[in-house]
């Protein structure tokens, strides 16, 4: 009798325990329902109210204008400055290949861990010569010591088209100061110019144009 009790009590506590566990809280707080957007619709209905309203032709209008300013006038070349003193220098374009080079068939022609100098096969035949196209001097210097056929004229800043312009000469932009960067320029002008199976890059420190062409 007393074990049926024992028995009895503890399936009662197992029921409250139950009951307990499953008790209803109710609702906590507010519930909003998941709506998701059509991020497309919000696009199209935005570029439609833009286009109403003519913003949508005005914003098309000054990419265009700042597009083209970018482009006949690039952001200067940071970090370069006017050479006040000549220096020259010899840069080994000469690399090492990282992994093995194959061809259409799958045949290795370079392997891994080879030594690559690639004036080897395509020698520099032109100077590269750096300067900055605001600097009259510099313009001058350039202009009277090169030619189409030698030299390739890179500007740090100013305008290439404006000089092309004035000069009847193709001016070029080194970008984002790639070429500079990789051949250690600091000042301008600069020339590289190969020798023998390196560059030589020379710095050179010329006169200022004197104010009033005295």
């Amino acid at each position: 009798m007393k074990r049926l009790l024992l028995l009895s009590s503890a399936t009662i506590l197992s029921l409250m325990s139950q009951a307990v566990s499953a008790r209803d809280y109710g609702q906590q707080g507010a519930v909003f329902p998941v709506i998701e957007t059509d991020l497309l619709s919000v696009i199209q209905n935005k570029l439609t109210t833009m286009q109403a309203s003519g913003a949508l032709d005005r914003a098309n209008r000054e990419l265009a204008a700042r597009t083209e300013a970018r482009v006949k006038r690039p952001p200067a070349v940071k970090g370069i400055v006017a050479a006040s003193q000549s220096r020259s220098w010899t840069h080994d374009p000469t690399i090492t290949v990282e992994q093995d080079l194959r061809d259409a068939k799958g045949r290795v022609v370079v392997a891994r861990g080879t030594r690559v100098n690639p004036l080897d096969t395509v020698p520099l035949r032109q100077r590269l010569v750096f300067l900055d196209g605001d600097d009259p001097a510099q313009v001058a210097w350039a202009m009277g010591r090169t030619t189409a056929l030698n030299a390739k004229l890179i500007l740090v800043r100013g305008s290439p088209f404006t000089l092309m312009k004035a000069e009847q000469r193709r001016f070029y932009f080194d970008q984002s100061g790639t070429l500079t960067t990789k051949f250690g320029v600091r000042a301008v002008p600069a020339v590289i110019e190969q020798a023998g199976r390196t560059l030589k890059v020379s710095e050179i420190a010329i006169p200022k144009a004197k104010e009033g062409g005295k």
